[in-house]
């Protein structure tokens, strides 16, 4: 069976039906841009699926920096001969968590990053959840400790679990869905957002 795999900002048009993401916006120049510092550019080209890799993203911190770091992913994109789409602007999301989630038909939820495959620490259920599930999924982690103000870090754990829960509802409407990666998922004591999607299509 064909696959179609989104770029970035297909992906976070489509979940941010059901989920907070960050604002966002395809751009060519600068004068585009209407996002203010602090902010992420990306390339956004199917030849670009891994961005960190080739230092296709970018935090910027301040207005200051935005033509420079602008001009940088656009040379980056013409030196590996990519296709471009534009670079993607976003805004930048303070938070000391992430969380990857995976599914088809099923929700896996586990710290994102370096720590996937370093604790090996997810727990998983059959989709939808309800948020009684998904507090049983937190639960379950060897790292809960980390959702539970260890050394006072607070984090909105009720944005997190309605989010694993709307997530788990979306193969209801788009059963076309193979896959669906959000990582990372910045959690701070405010808010949660879906900050990079990734999703793949059945054809």
């Amino acid at each position: 069976m064909k696959t179609e795999v989104l770029d970035s900002h297909k992906s976070q048009q489509l979940i941010s039906k059901f989920i907070n993401t960050p604002k966002s916006q395809i751009i060519h120049s600068i004068k585009e841009l209407t996002i203010r510092a602090p902010l992420v550019l990306k390339i956004i080209s199917p030849d670009a699926i891994h961005k960190t890799e080739i230092g296709g993203v970018v935090i910027v911190r301040n207005k200051e920096e935005i033509e420079n770091s602008f001009n940088e992913l656009i040379s980056i994109a013409k030196n590996n001969k990519m296709h471009l789409k534009g670079i993607l602007a976003q805004e930048f999301i303070e938070g000391g968590l992430k969380k990857d989630s995976t599914f088809n038909h099923v929700i896996l939820f586990g710290l994102g990053g370096i720590f996937t495959e370093l604790l090996d620490d997810v727990s998983i259920r059959k989709c939808p959840i309800s948020k009684e599930e998904a507090q049983d999924m937190i639960h379950e982690l060897k790292s809960k400790k980390l959702f539970e103000g260890f050394r006072n870090i607070k984090l909105n754990i009720n944005a997190l679990k309605e989010s694993l829960v709307a997530v788990s509802k979306i193969p209801q409407k788009h059963k076309s869905i193979k896959e669906l990666d959000i990582n990372p998922f910045i959690l701070n004591g405010k808010e949660g957002k879906a900050v990079d999607v990734r999703i793949v299509l059945e054809k």
